[in-house]
This record gives C-alpha cells, sequence and structure tokens, in this order.
C-alpha cells in the first residue's frame, strides 16, 4: 500500500489503485476480515467512514468460542488482562404479592453442557477488541483508512475485476480502487448489501425496544459483579452485566412485545435511569458517572444473500443478520463471518482451490444466522415470561449461545462421516489437553497450532507399534494427494509471503510448515514417550516434530473426546479446516492405510 498522510495511527487521503480485497467498515467484522487477510499476505484495504476507532460502548461480551479464536490469534492477552469475566447468572424477580428477590442462581456455561476451554463471558467494550485488531494489522503495516465513505461499485468491463467508489469527508473528493473482491461489513443499513442482486434483510421488527447504559454505579444490590436477569413486574427487564474499569452495562426494558414502541423522544438517559431504578426498588441505584448510552428496537432479520452469483461480493455481521443484544451474539457472530470468509478468500486469490470455495461461505454462515434468528426470537419471549423460561432457554440453547455450538451442515466441505465419535462433521474441534512430545511441554490441542490459513491432519494411533504400516501407508499417500497443492502453495508464498510482524518471531510458524505451506501434519498417540523416537516414525512424520502429541491427560483423553473408545488396533484421521472446523473424521483398520488415503483424496477434491 502506497504511503498517505499518517495521522496518530490512521490513514486518511488516496489508496493505491488496485488491491485484492476491498473492505467497508472497520468494526468487529471487518477488522476480523482484514486482520486475517493481512496476516495470511492478501493485499486488502479497509475503508471506514469514521474519523476515528470506537472508544466507548456498542457490543461488550466475547462468549467462549470468540475468546478461543483470539487466542489462536495470540491476541487474546491484553483482552484477558483487562476485561472482567462473568462466571455466573442469577434471577430476580418481583410480584404484586413479593418485592423483588433473588428466584435462582446457575453457572453460566457448566463443564457437562458446554465443554469450553473458557467457561465464561470476557466483558470490554467494543473499541478494545478492535483495538488489538487494529494495532495487529498496524505491525504488519496496514491502516485503516479513515474519513472514508463508501459510495459503490461496478464491474470492470472485459474482467472479473471490480470498480470500488469511495469518497474522503474530509476533502469531499472521490477516490476509485480496483479489486477482485468486496466485502461489506457496513452495518445493519449496508450500502454494499444494495450492490448484491435479491439481497434484502427479511424479518420482523418488534416494537420492544431498549435503553443500554455504561457506568460506574453506587448500589446496595448484593449481585453487583454477576450477571443478572430481572423481572419486575411494575418496570419491565433489566439485565445487568459487569464491566472493566468497574463499570457496569444495564440493558433496560423500555417497552414490551406487545406494547406500544417507545416514543423516541423519551428515550434519554435519565428516562432509563429512572426506569432503572424503579424495577430496582427498595435497592439503591445511582450512577457516579455514564460513559455511553445507546437504543435500539429489538428485529430479527436475514439477508436473502450474503453474496453476489459471481462470488465477488460478500456482505458479513450485521450486514447480513439483525438481532437484539441480550445474548451477546452480534459481535461474535459477526467476527465468524469474517473468519469463515477470510481463509477461503485467501486459498482462491492463490490457486489453492477451485472457485466453489467461495459459494460455502453464504451456505454455512447463512445457515448459522437462521439459527441465530430463531434462537434470539425465544430468547426475547423467554426474557419476557421471567426465570423458569428463561433458565430453560439457556439450558437448550446454551451451547449455541457459547459459539462451541454453532454448527455446519454437510457440505463440500463438512464430508459426511460414519464416526461415532462425539466429533462430527461441521463441529469445532473439541478443546483437549495433550503434550507435545519435543519438549514434555502440556498444551491445547485447539490453541498449539498458529493459524495459517493450512488444513491440520491429526492422525490418531493409539498404539504406534500396531499402526506402523498404517502411518507409512498414510504418509506415502500424503506425499502423492499433495504434491501438486504442496508446490503451487511454495510458489505462491514465495512470492507473496505472509504478513510479517515482530511478535511472528516468537510463533516460529515454519515449524507448522515443515511438509507443506497448505496442510500441517499431526499425530498423537498414548503410546508412551519412553517407548518410540521421532526417528523411528515415517519421514513427513519426521519433519512434523512440533506436531506429535501424546495423548496422556489424567482427565478425559482426547482421543476419547474426539473418537469415543478407539481400540488400539484402529486408528482415525481427523481433517481440521483453517478456521478450526472438523471438515472430515473417520477410522479404519490399522491395515487400512490405502483407504484411509483414498477417503482424503475425496476430501480434498476442492483443492485438487
Amino acid at each position: 500500500m502506497s504511503p498517505s498522510a499518517d495521522h496518530g495511527g490512521y490513514r486518511i487521503g488516496p489508496v493505491d489503485a488496485s488491491t485484492t480485497v476491498v473492505v467497508v467498515g472497520a468494526g468487529p467484522s471487518g477488522l476480523m476480515l482484514a486482520c486475517n487477510l493481512v496476516r495470511f499476505g492478501i493485499a486488502v484495504v479497509i475503508l471506514d467512514d469514521r474519523h476515528d476507532k470506537t472508544s466507548t460502548g456498542k457490543a461488550d461480551g466475547m462468549q467462549p468460542k470468540t475468546i478461543e479464536t483470539f487466542k489462536q490469534l495470540r491476541l487474546a492477552e491484553p483482552l484477558l488482562k483487562n476485561a472482567a469475566r462473568v462466571h455466573d447468572i442469577s434471577f430476580w424477580q418481583s410480584t404484586v404479592d413479593q418485592p423483588l428477590r433473588r428466584t435462582g442462581r446457575q453457572t453460566h456455561y457448566p463443564e457437562h453442557l458446554v465443554g469450553a476451554s473458557d467457561p465464561y463471558i470476557l466483558l470490554a467494550h467494543q473499541g478494545m477488541v478492535e483495538e488489538v485488531m487494529i494495532d495487529d494489522m498496524e505491525s504488519r503495516g496496514v491502516f485503516v483508512t479513515r474519513n472514508s465513505r463508501f459510495t459503490s461499485c461496478s464491474r470492470v468491463s472485459g474482467t472479473n475485476k471490480l470498480e470500488v467508489v469511495y469518497e474522503n469527508i474530509s476533502t469531499g473528493t472521490s477516490h476509485k480502487i480496483q479489486a477482485d473482491y468486496l466485502v461489506g461489513c457496513d452495518g445493519a443499513r449496508s450500502k454494499v448489501r444494495g450492490f448484491i442482486p435479491d439481497a434484502d434483510l427479511e424479518g420482523e421488527i418488534t416494537n420492544a425496544a431498549w435503553g443500554v447504559l455504561d457506568g460506574v454505579i453506587n448500589t446496595d444490590f448484593p449481585d453487583l459483579w454477576s450477571k443478572v436477569a430481572l423481572r419486575s413486574y411494575s418496570a419491565g427487564s433489566i439485565l445487568w452485566i459487569p464491566r472493566e474499569r468497574g463499570m457496569t452495562r444495564l440493558y433496560v426494558e423500555l417497552s414490551s412485545t406487545d406494547g406500544e414502541r417507545v416514543d423516541k423522544s423519551k428515550a434519554t438517559p435519565e428516562y432509563v435511569m429512572q426506569r432503572a431504578k424503579d424495577a430496582m426498588q427498595p435497592f439503591q441505584l445511582e450512577w457516579n458517572s455514564v460513559e455511553w448510552f445507546g437504543t435500539y428496537v429489538v428485529g430479527q432479520r436475514v439477508a436473502k444473500h450474503f453474496m453476489d452469483p459471481q462470488a465477488r461480493i460478500f456482505i458479513a455481521g450485521d450486514a447480513g443478520h439483525c438481532h437484539s443484544a441480550l445474548a451477546a451474539q452480534g459481535a461474535n457472530t459477526s467476527m465468524h463471518d469474517s473468519f469463515n470468509l477470510a481463509w477461503k478468500i485467501n486459498l482462491l486469490s492463490r490457486g489453492l482451490a477451485k472457485p466453489s470455495i467461495l459459494h460455502t461461505y453464504e451456505e454455512e454462515r447463512q445457515k448459522i444466522a437462521y439459527d441465530l434468528i430463531n434462537f434470539d426470537v425465544e430468547h426475547c419471549k423467554a426474557f419476557a415470561e421471567g426465570e423458569a423460561a428463561l433458565s430453560k432457554n439457556f439450558d437448550d440453547n446454551i451451547r449455541f449461545i457459547s459459539g462451541v455450538g454453532a454448527e455446519y451442515s454437510p457440505g463440500m466441505l463438512t464430508a459426511a462421516s460414519a464416526n461415532a465419535g462425539r466429533l462430527q462433521p461441521g463441529m469445532l474441534q473439541l478443546p483437549a489437553k495433550v503434550t507435545r512430545y519435543i519438549d514434555a511441554n502440556p498444551v491445547d490441542i485447539q490453541l498449539d497450532i498458529p493459524l495459517l490459513s493450512q488444513f491440520k491432519i491429526y492422525t490418531f494411533v493409539p498404539d504406534i507399534a500396531q499402526s506402523m504400516v498404517f502411518l507409512q501407508c498414510i504418509t506415502k499417500d500424503l506425499k502423492t494427494i499433495f504434491a501438486k497443492i504442496t508446490s503451487q502453495a511454495e510458489q505462491s508464498y514465495g512470492k507473496q509471503p505472509r504478513g510479517y510482524a515482530p511478535s511472528d518471531e516468537f510463533v516460529q510458524s515454519h515449524r507448522y510448515t515443515a511438509v507443506s505451506e497448505a496442510f500441517t501434519l499431526a499425530m498423537v498417540t498414548q503410546t508412551p514417550q519412553s517407548e518410540f523416537e521421532i526417528a523411528d516414525l515415517p519421514d513427513l512424520l519426521q519433519k512434523s516434530r512440533w506436531t506429535l502429541y501424546l495423548d496422556n491427560s489424567e482427565k478425559a483423553s482426547c482421543t476419547q473426546k474426539w473418537f469415543g473408545d478407539l481400540k488400539s488396533e484402529k486408528a482415525g484421521i481427523a481433517i481440521v479446516r483453517p478456521d478450526g472446523y472438523v471438515g472430515a473424521i473417520d477410522t479404519w483398520g490399522t491395515g487400512e492405510g490405502e483407504i484411509a488415503g483414498q477417503w482424503m483424496k475425496n476430501y480434498f477434491s476442492f483443492m485438487l
């Protein structure tokens, strides 16, 4: 990207005349997309019409799966250090006959229902989340282009290119960029969405309205530092959430789902505060300070399409789906839209996949959007009905709320499976503790391998001695199957390397691309470390020495979690996509290596 005037860490002014991807909107969705593309080495321009980044308020809750994603990106540390954590939820209610009282308390993400490695919600204002991604991009030499309003796009005659037009708000001048792809992460009123045929939002907008306050509270309410769902017979519902820097967020109901929509002129901070005070009686409630205030009307809508037929224009985040904020799903789902799209654009741009891979974006993420909308409708109803209904709604949907249960249907990238274990295609890889063979370090298998836009192929062999023929056959097949892809990947990354930052020196990513830039090969075994040497293994596994794992956890084994009861005379393979979702998983006898090799070849047909 050519230089232009730099203003305090962001870019204002003209950008290059051409790029691979233009991202419109520097909110959570747009930044997650741009951050990943920059890391992958894909040229990107990110336009935002604001003069500066988010400083307060907006989305605030990171669910367990999103925390895991930020850990995988090595970006979680500042958020884990500074954000608040919510492990429980309490329920309070008042009736005509009884004053406000606690009616129940429960763990937010029970281990037996969710099984997340981070079983809590991480609370921090949206700007804190955005900042870690902005800092990462800037460390790699890419900046958000501020004060830049997307205007239009059109096809460049005789090419597959788009001409993207934007206006510099400060100067009133118009600029053009040629790009291969345009992605609208520009919110519910998305202008990019208008350039996708038949992509209008469909669904319901209700009369239910909520006011939102972030501030420091003075109160004698005993559950100040827990998440609280409160139902007042006279003043509606309140959702109470602890926040960073000793703040609290209150979602205050302004009208019921069957009542009249609140008059906008009434929806002031003072009105919302008074309504909250009325609901909290007999407890004292005062604000020492208010940092941010907002209102929203509940609606559940999904765009009819998330991309144009030519797979050149896409939308992500609120541009594709709108819903309530009560379950802290918006920013989480939005960022995972982008997380899904980024690696697919990277592979196609590098010639490592067929064009059909981009069509899986709409198939997969629209499915999640509809799952979210269907959940949100019931969640809002349950919130209005009180503790019993809300508690049941949480129990029924807790895996989905956490993000762990956001699952894809069978498709090109999620093959059908006969595996009888817990892990199935379309699911996220289950967290598990293993020990790295090479240095005896205990690690989380879902976090240990850095995200380099590569597939991870895990071979599970409970007994290495009984499985040696299987390993030799598999690695021989891998050489044959992936020769062309590996050669193309080496050429592509040689010409267009991944985006570099000084922090990458601590990751040593070459350890994980020793076999191929497109695949990381890993082995998980229950054979004790003392019973085999790396030199005993086939050469591809010797080269993959940093991804050889011992399944020796004292708790539930990784093998058991992923495959169930895998006998010593059996072997299993799990193909994990670049976004952490299982693409394919199955088991064979240790003498069926050739069958397993053909199975892998069939799965990767979208690349071959």
